[in-house]
Protein backbone atom coordinates (compact mmCIF):
# COMPACT_ATOMS: atom_id res chain seq x y z
CA UNK A 1 0.00 0.00 0.00
CA UNK A 2 1.14 3.55 -1.09
CA UNK A 3 0.00 5.80 2.33
CA UNK A 4 1.56 3.17 4.67
CA UNK A 5 5.37 1.64 4.98
CA UNK A 6 6.09 -1.66 5.09
CA UNK A 7 7.13 -2.05 8.64
CA UNK A 8 4.17 -0.07 9.48
CA UNK A 9 3.20 -3.49 9.49
CA UNK A 10 5.07 -4.58 12.24
CA UNK A 11 7.98 -5.83 10.26
CA UNK A 12 11.45 -5.62 11.25
CA UNK A 13 12.34 -3.54 8.09
CA UNK A 14 15.93 -2.99 8.03
CA UNK A 15 16.47 1.31 6.41
CA UNK A 16 20.35 1.42 4.93
CA UNK A 17 21.61 4.36 3.76
CA UNK A 18 23.55 4.23 0.64
CA UNK A 19 26.83 4.02 2.33
CA UNK A 20 25.29 0.71 4.31
CA UNK A 21 24.97 2.48 7.60
CA UNK A 22 21.41 1.13 9.12
CA UNK A 23 19.27 3.96 10.12
CA UNK A 24 17.73 1.79 13.07
CA UNK A 25 18.72 -1.70 13.80
CA UNK A 26 16.89 -2.36 17.01
CA UNK A 27 12.93 -2.70 17.91
CA UNK A 28 13.21 -0.47 20.40
CA UNK A 29 15.90 2.12 18.92
CA UNK A 30 14.58 5.40 17.38
CA UNK A 31 17.10 6.69 14.64
CA UNK A 32 16.56 9.78 12.50
CA UNK A 33 18.66 9.43 9.32
CA UNK A 34 18.49 11.23 5.93
CA UNK A 35 15.59 9.88 5.37
CA UNK A 36 13.34 10.67 7.73
CA UNK A 37 15.13 14.47 8.52
CA UNK A 38 14.65 15.40 4.47
CA UNK A 39 10.87 14.42 4.51
CA UNK A 40 10.91 16.11 8.24
CA UNK A 41 12.32 18.87 6.68
CA UNK A 42 9.06 19.66 4.12
CA UNK A 43 6.50 18.88 7.18
CA UNK A 44 8.35 22.26 8.80
CA UNK A 45 7.76 24.34 5.86
CA UNK A 46 4.57 22.84 4.53
CA UNK A 47 2.29 22.42 8.04
CA UNK A 48 3.13 26.41 9.12
CA UNK A 49 2.11 27.76 5.21
CA UNK A 50 -0.87 25.77 5.59
CA UNK A 51 -1.71 27.53 8.80
CA UNK A 52 -0.98 30.86 7.06
CA UNK A 53 -3.36 30.26 4.32
CA UNK A 54 -6.51 29.03 6.63
CA UNK A 55 -6.29 32.00 8.51
CA UNK A 56 -6.15 34.27 5.49
CA UNK A 57 -8.64 36.63 4.37
CA UNK A 58 -8.08 36.75 0.82
CA UNK A 59 -9.76 33.99 -1.56
CA UNK A 60 -10.60 32.58 1.90
CA UNK A 61 -13.17 29.33 0.59
CA UNK A 62 -9.95 28.32 -1.83
CA UNK A 63 -7.16 29.51 0.25
CA UNK A 64 -8.41 26.85 2.90
CA UNK A 65 -9.32 24.02 0.67
CA UNK A 66 -5.18 24.13 -0.61
CA UNK A 67 -4.09 24.47 3.04
CA UNK A 68 -6.65 21.12 3.80
CA UNK A 69 -4.58 19.89 0.60
CA UNK A 70 -1.49 20.50 2.18
CA UNK A 71 -2.30 19.21 4.87
CA UNK A 72 -3.53 15.69 3.49
CA UNK A 73 -0.37 15.62 1.40
CA UNK A 74 1.79 16.01 4.63
CA UNK A 75 0.05 13.18 6.01
CA UNK A 76 0.76 11.05 3.23
CA UNK A 77 4.57 11.38 3.76
CA UNK A 78 3.75 11.19 7.44
CA UNK A 79 4.06 6.82 7.57
CA UNK A 80 7.57 6.96 6.32
CA UNK A 81 9.03 9.69 8.09
CA UNK A 82 8.14 7.66 11.28
CA UNK A 83 8.44 4.67 9.91
CA UNK A 84 12.18 5.18 8.53
CA UNK A 85 12.96 6.12 12.14
CA UNK A 86 11.39 2.98 13.35
CA UNK A 87 8.27 4.38 15.05
CA UNK A 88 6.35 0.87 13.74
CA UNK A 89 8.87 -0.91 15.18
CA UNK A 90 9.04 0.11 18.73
CA UNK A 91 5.21 0.95 19.08
CA UNK A 92 3.40 -1.83 16.82
CA UNK A 93 -0.20 -0.29 17.91
CA UNK A 94 0.86 2.60 15.24
CA UNK A 95 -0.28 0.23 12.76
CA UNK A 96 -3.33 1.69 10.13
CA UNK A 97 -2.74 4.88 11.93
CA UNK A 98 -4.99 6.82 9.89
CA UNK A 99 -2.75 9.97 8.73
CA UNK A 100 -2.06 9.35 5.17
CA UNK A 101 -5.09 9.80 3.30
CA UNK A 102 -4.09 9.56 -0.38
CA UNK A 103 -7.73 8.91 -2.15
CA UNK A 104 -8.54 12.97 -0.52
CA UNK A 105 -5.56 14.50 -2.83
CA UNK A 106 -7.66 14.36 -6.43
CA UNK A 107 -11.16 15.73 -4.97
CA UNK A 108 -9.23 18.31 -2.91
CA UNK A 109 -7.11 19.51 -5.70
CA UNK A 110 -10.32 19.47 -8.17
CA UNK A 111 -12.41 21.45 -5.35
CA UNK A 112 -9.51 24.00 -4.91
CA UNK A 113 -9.81 24.35 -9.03
CA UNK A 114 -13.54 25.25 -8.68
CA UNK A 115 -13.89 26.91 -5.75
CA UNK A 116 -11.04 29.31 -7.39
CA UNK A 117 -12.03 29.85 -10.84
CA UNK A 118 -15.98 29.52 -10.37
CA UNK A 119 -16.68 29.63 -7.15
CA UNK A 120 -18.81 26.22 -7.16
CA UNK A 121 -19.62 25.10 -3.43
CA UNK A 122 -17.84 22.13 -1.94
CA UNK A 123 -21.51 20.79 -1.38
CA UNK A 124 -21.69 20.26 -5.37
CA UNK A 125 -18.15 18.22 -5.25
CA UNK A 126 -18.96 15.94 -2.04
CA UNK A 127 -19.22 13.01 -4.56
CA UNK A 128 -15.61 12.67 -5.23
CA UNK A 129 -14.55 12.74 -1.12
CA UNK A 130 -16.68 9.72 -1.05
CA UNK A 131 -13.72 6.69 -2.09
CA UNK A 132 -11.32 8.66 0.22
CA UNK A 133 -14.50 8.83 3.44
CA UNK A 134 -14.83 5.16 3.02
CA UNK A 135 -10.91 4.09 3.09
CA UNK A 136 -10.59 6.39 5.85
CA UNK A 137 -13.32 5.07 7.85
CA UNK A 138 -11.78 2.24 7.06
CA UNK A 139 -8.29 2.57 8.45
CA UNK A 140 -10.33 4.46 11.68
CA UNK A 141 -11.60 1.42 12.53
CA UNK A 142 -8.54 -0.93 11.82
CA UNK A 143 -6.29 1.65 13.99
CA UNK A 144 -8.97 1.16 16.67
CA UNK A 145 -9.12 -3.00 17.04
CA UNK A 146 -7.12 -4.69 19.93
CA UNK A 147 -3.52 -4.94 19.20
CA UNK A 148 -3.39 -8.81 18.16
CA UNK A 149 -6.35 -8.51 16.15
CA UNK A 150 -4.90 -5.40 14.31
CA UNK A 151 -2.01 -7.03 13.41
CA UNK A 152 -3.74 -10.61 12.28
CA UNK A 153 -6.04 -7.91 10.34
CA UNK A 154 -2.81 -6.05 8.89
CA UNK A 155 -1.29 -9.44 8.20
CA UNK A 156 -4.12 -10.89 5.93
CA UNK A 157 -5.50 -8.02 4.06
CA UNK A 158 -2.31 -5.65 3.64
CA UNK A 159 -1.81 -6.48 -0.45
CA UNK A 160 -5.56 -6.47 -1.09
CA UNK A 161 -6.21 -3.57 0.59
CA UNK A 162 -3.08 -1.68 -1.38
CA UNK A 163 -3.77 -2.72 -4.38
CA UNK A 164 -7.67 -1.46 -4.17
CA UNK A 165 -6.30 1.96 -2.83
CA UNK A 166 -3.79 2.40 -5.50
CA UNK A 167 -6.31 1.35 -8.54
CA UNK A 168 -9.00 3.94 -6.86
CA UNK A 169 -6.19 6.76 -6.52
CA UNK A 170 -5.04 6.30 -9.79
CA UNK A 171 -9.05 6.13 -11.10
CA UNK A 172 -10.14 9.16 -9.41
CA UNK A 173 -6.99 11.44 -10.65
CA UNK A 174 -7.65 9.97 -14.33
CA UNK A 175 -10.72 11.62 -14.10
CA UNK A 176 -10.16 14.80 -11.97
CA UNK A 177 -7.19 16.21 -14.26
CA UNK A 178 -8.83 16.41 -17.42
CA UNK A 179 -11.78 18.15 -15.64
CA UNK A 180 -9.34 20.74 -13.84
CA UNK A 181 -7.70 21.21 -17.30
CA UNK A 182 -11.04 22.16 -19.33
CA UNK A 183 -12.02 24.47 -16.07
CA UNK A 184 -9.13 26.31 -16.38
CA UNK A 185 -8.85 26.90 -19.67
CA UNK A 186 -12.55 27.93 -19.73
CA UNK A 187 -11.71 30.27 -17.43
CA UNK A 188 -9.15 31.43 -19.37
CA UNK A 189 -10.95 32.20 -22.11
CA UNK A 190 -14.00 33.43 -20.04
CA UNK A 191 -12.06 36.12 -18.69
CA UNK A 192 -10.03 36.49 -21.97
CA UNK A 193 -13.70 37.80 -23.64
CA UNK A 194 -14.38 40.23 -20.71
CA UNK A 195 -11.47 41.64 -18.78
CA UNK A 196 -8.22 43.33 -20.25
CA UNK A 197 -6.17 42.57 -17.22
CA UNK A 198 -6.49 39.20 -16.68
CA UNK A 199 -3.22 38.16 -16.68
CA UNK A 200 -2.80 40.55 -13.39
CA UNK A 201 -4.38 37.41 -11.78
CA UNK A 202 -3.32 33.77 -11.08
CA UNK A 203 -3.65 32.48 -14.69
CA UNK A 204 0.33 30.87 -14.92
CA UNK A 205 0.04 29.60 -11.19
CA UNK A 206 -2.97 27.57 -12.35
CA UNK A 207 -1.28 26.21 -15.52
CA UNK A 208 1.84 25.46 -13.25
CA UNK A 209 -0.39 23.60 -11.01
CA UNK A 210 -1.74 21.77 -13.23
CA UNK A 211 1.49 20.51 -14.80
CA UNK A 212 2.85 19.71 -11.50
CA UNK A 213 0.05 17.79 -10.39
CA UNK A 214 -0.01 15.71 -13.65
CA UNK A 215 3.51 14.67 -13.31
CA UNK A 216 3.09 13.57 -9.64
CA UNK A 217 0.34 11.75 -10.86
CA UNK A 218 2.33 9.84 -13.45
CA UNK A 219 4.99 9.01 -11.19
CA UNK A 220 3.09 8.12 -8.25
CA UNK A 221 0.47 5.63 -10.75
CA UNK A 222 3.85 4.31 -11.98
CA UNK A 223 4.88 3.55 -8.01
CA UNK A 224 1.21 2.42 -7.82
CA UNK A 225 1.35 -0.34 -10.70
CA UNK A 226 5.35 -1.21 -9.88
CA UNK A 227 3.83 -2.02 -6.10
CA UNK A 228 0.89 -3.85 -7.02
CA UNK A 229 2.81 -6.59 -9.24
CA UNK A 230 6.47 -6.86 -7.86
CA UNK A 231 7.91 -6.34 -3.69
CA UNK A 232 9.04 -3.06 -4.14
CA UNK A 233 11.53 -2.82 -1.36
CA UNK A 234 10.57 -0.21 1.31
CA UNK A 235 13.90 2.04 0.56
CA UNK A 236 12.49 1.38 -3.59
CA UNK A 237 9.69 4.00 -2.82
CA UNK A 238 11.37 6.38 -1.40
CA UNK A 239 11.86 8.50 -4.84
CA UNK A 240 8.45 8.38 -4.59
CA UNK A 241 8.00 9.94 -1.36
CA UNK A 242 10.76 12.65 -2.15
CA UNK A 243 8.87 14.00 -5.46
CA UNK A 244 5.39 14.39 -2.91
CA UNK A 245 6.93 16.00 -0.37
CA UNK A 246 9.18 18.48 -2.84
CA UNK A 247 5.95 19.10 -4.95
CA UNK A 248 3.81 19.72 -1.34
CA UNK A 249 6.72 22.25 -0.15
CA UNK A 250 6.66 24.29 -3.94
CA UNK A 251 2.93 23.74 -3.50
CA UNK A 252 2.75 25.46 -0.59
CA UNK A 253 5.02 28.34 -1.21
CA UNK A 254 3.29 28.93 -4.93
CA UNK A 255 -0.30 28.86 -3.21
CA UNK A 256 1.18 31.68 -0.30
CA UNK A 257 2.44 33.81 -2.83
CA UNK A 258 -0.83 33.94 -5.27
CA UNK A 259 -3.12 33.52 -2.66
CA UNK A 260 -3.51 37.12 -2.50
CA UNK A 261 -4.58 37.74 -5.94
CA UNK A 262 -8.22 38.04 -6.69
CA UNK A 263 -10.18 35.07 -8.60
CA UNK A 264 -12.76 37.41 -10.80
CA UNK A 265 -16.15 35.09 -11.82
CA UNK A 266 -16.68 35.28 -15.00
CA UNK A 267 -20.71 35.86 -16.47
CA UNK A 268 -22.49 34.78 -19.34
CA UNK A 269 -22.75 37.27 -22.12
CA UNK A 270 -25.77 36.94 -23.91
CA UNK A 271 -25.92 36.48 -27.84
CA UNK A 272 -27.44 38.90 -29.53
CA UNK A 273 -30.66 37.67 -31.27
CA UNK A 274 -30.77 38.49 -34.71
CA UNK A 275 -33.57 40.84 -35.88
CA UNK A 276 -35.25 38.94 -39.04
CA UNK A 277 -36.64 42.55 -40.11
CA UNK A 278 -33.98 43.71 -40.05
CA UNK A 279 -30.48 43.35 -42.42
CA UNK A 280 -27.68 41.29 -40.92
CA UNK A 281 -25.27 43.87 -38.84
CA UNK A 282 -21.68 44.39 -40.33
CA UNK A 283 -19.65 43.08 -37.10
CA UNK A 284 -16.30 44.17 -39.23
CA UNK A 285 -17.39 47.20 -39.34
CA UNK A 286 -18.79 48.01 -35.78
CA UNK A 287 -15.47 46.45 -34.42
CA UNK A 288 -13.70 48.68 -36.19
CA UNK A 289 -15.19 51.55 -35.36
CA UNK A 290 -15.81 50.57 -31.50
CA UNK A 291 -12.38 50.44 -31.94
CA UNK A 292 -11.67 53.45 -32.51
CA UNK A 293 -13.76 54.99 -29.55
CA UNK A 294 -11.76 53.11 -27.48
CA UNK A 295 -8.63 54.91 -29.01
CA UNK A 296 -10.48 58.31 -29.26
CA UNK A 297 -11.12 58.01 -25.84
CA UNK A 298 -8.28 56.66 -24.41
CA UNK A 299 -10.39 53.60 -22.38
CA UNK A 300 -7.81 51.16 -23.35
CA UNK A 301 -4.98 53.11 -21.13
CA UNK A 302 -7.61 51.70 -18.38
CA UNK A 303 -5.74 48.52 -16.52
CA UNK A 304 -8.87 47.10 -15.37
CA UNK A 305 -10.43 47.88 -18.57
CA UNK A 306 -13.78 45.82 -18.57
CA UNK A 307 -15.80 44.98 -21.40
CA UNK A 308 -19.05 46.24 -19.43
CA UNK A 309 -16.98 49.19 -19.24
CA UNK A 310 -15.83 49.55 -22.64
CA UNK A 311 -19.37 48.73 -23.61
CA UNK A 312 -20.41 52.11 -22.06
CA UNK A 313 -17.81 53.65 -23.40
CA UNK A 314 -18.65 53.04 -26.71
CA UNK A 315 -22.55 53.42 -26.60
CA UNK A 316 -23.32 49.80 -26.84
CA UNK A 317 -23.93 46.73 -24.95
CA UNK A 318 -21.82 43.88 -23.70
CA UNK A 319 -23.42 40.95 -26.22
CA UNK A 320 -22.77 43.39 -29.28
CA UNK A 321 -19.40 44.57 -28.36
CA UNK A 322 -18.10 40.90 -27.38
CA UNK A 323 -19.59 39.77 -30.99
CA UNK A 324 -17.92 42.30 -32.84
CA UNK A 325 -14.86 41.66 -31.35
CA UNK A 326 -15.06 38.20 -31.96
CA UNK A 327 -17.19 37.89 -35.10
CA UNK A 328 -16.15 40.50 -36.69
CA UNK A 329 -12.25 41.42 -35.79
CA UNK A 330 -11.41 38.11 -35.23
CA UNK A 331 -10.08 38.85 -31.60
CA UNK A 332 -11.02 38.68 -27.51
CA UNK A 333 -11.94 41.34 -26.18
CA UNK A 334 -9.17 41.73 -24.00
CA UNK A 335 -6.56 40.82 -27.42
CA UNK A 336 -8.11 44.12 -29.13
CA UNK A 337 -7.36 46.34 -26.18
CA UNK A 338 -3.71 44.38 -26.01
CA UNK A 339 -3.53 45.60 -29.54
CA UNK A 340 -4.70 49.45 -28.99
CA UNK A 341 -1.90 49.42 -26.33
CA UNK A 342 0.34 48.00 -28.27
CA UNK A 343 -0.24 50.82 -30.59
CA UNK A 344 0.16 53.75 -27.87
CA UNK A 345 3.24 52.54 -26.98
CA UNK A 346 4.43 52.10 -30.79
CA UNK A 347 3.42 55.75 -31.74
CA UNK A 348 5.24 57.10 -28.52
CA UNK A 349 8.15 55.44 -30.11
CA UNK A 350 7.50 56.39 -33.37
CA UNK A 351 7.46 60.20 -32.16
CA UNK A 352 10.76 59.72 -30.43
CA UNK A 353 9.74 59.39 -26.99
CA UNK A 354 12.65 58.26 -24.97
CA UNK A 355 10.73 56.96 -21.72
CA UNK A 356 11.68 53.83 -20.10
CA UNK A 357 10.00 50.93 -22.24
CA UNK A 358 8.27 49.99 -19.03
CA UNK A 359 7.17 53.38 -18.09
CA UNK A 360 5.22 53.58 -21.97
CA UNK A 361 3.67 50.03 -20.86
CA UNK A 362 1.90 50.91 -17.66
CA UNK A 363 0.71 54.27 -19.00
CA UNK A 364 -0.53 52.62 -21.68
CA UNK A 365 -2.92 50.52 -19.44
CA UNK A 366 -0.47 47.14 -19.12
CA UNK A 367 -0.27 45.33 -15.96
CA UNK A 368 3.01 43.41 -15.96
CA UNK A 369 6.18 43.54 -18.17
CA UNK A 370 5.64 40.25 -19.29
CA UNK A 371 2.20 40.73 -20.59
CA UNK A 372 3.63 43.80 -22.55
CA UNK A 373 6.42 41.75 -24.27
CA UNK A 374 4.10 39.18 -25.46
CA UNK A 375 1.04 41.59 -27.03
CA UNK A 376 3.76 43.79 -28.34
CA UNK A 377 5.62 41.10 -30.24
CA UNK A 378 2.02 39.51 -31.11
CA UNK A 379 1.33 42.90 -32.77
CA UNK A 380 4.33 44.15 -34.28
CA UNK A 381 6.66 40.88 -34.78
CA UNK A 382 9.02 41.97 -32.76
CA UNK A 383 10.06 42.74 -29.12
CA UNK A 384 9.42 46.55 -27.83
CA UNK A 385 13.02 47.11 -27.06
CA UNK A 386 13.62 46.07 -31.20
CA UNK A 387 11.29 47.78 -32.33
CA UNK A 388 12.89 50.46 -30.64
CA UNK A 389 16.79 50.11 -31.77
CA UNK A 390 15.48 49.30 -35.29
CA UNK A 391 13.47 52.85 -35.19
CA UNK A 392 16.77 54.29 -33.80
CA UNK A 393 18.86 52.69 -36.30
CA UNK A 394 16.56 53.82 -39.51
CA UNK A 395 16.82 57.57 -37.84
CA UNK A 396 20.74 57.13 -37.78
CA UNK A 397 20.68 56.15 -41.69
CA UNK A 398 18.33 59.27 -42.61
CA UNK A 399 20.87 62.04 -41.01
CA UNK A 400 23.50 63.47 -43.08
CA UNK A 401 26.57 62.53 -42.61
CA UNK A 402 24.83 59.56 -40.26
CA UNK A 403 24.83 61.31 -37.25
CA UNK A 404 21.47 60.99 -35.61
CA UNK A 405 20.17 64.31 -33.01
CA UNK A 406 17.51 64.90 -31.02
CA UNK A 407 15.44 62.40 -29.94
CA UNK A 408 16.64 59.84 -31.57
CA UNK A 409 20.14 60.44 -30.52
CA UNK A 410 19.44 60.43 -26.37
CA UNK A 411 17.10 57.07 -26.56
CA UNK A 412 18.59 54.78 -24.68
Amino acid sequence: MLSVPPCSRFRQGRARSPSGVQDFVAQDQLVFGWRSALLLAALLVVLPLAAALWRSFDNRAANRIMAALLVVLAGVITPWLIGFAGFYDRWRWLTFLPVAQPLLVPPLFLAFVEVATHGQRLTRLRRWFVPGAIFLLVESISFLLPLDAKLAWAEASGRGFGIAESVTLIALFALVLPRAFARVAGYRRALAQQRSDETRFALGWLVRLMVAMSLLWSLWALYALAGSLWRVGYEGFMPLYLAIAATTVWLGIEAWRHGQRGWPAPYDVPTPEPDPGKPARDWAGLGRRWAAALRQTQAHREPGLTLRRAARVVGTNEAYLSRACNEGLGLSFSALVQQLRSDSVAAALDSGSTEDLLTLAHAAGFASKASFNRAFAARFGMPPSVYRRRLISAKKTRMPGGEATGAAASAP
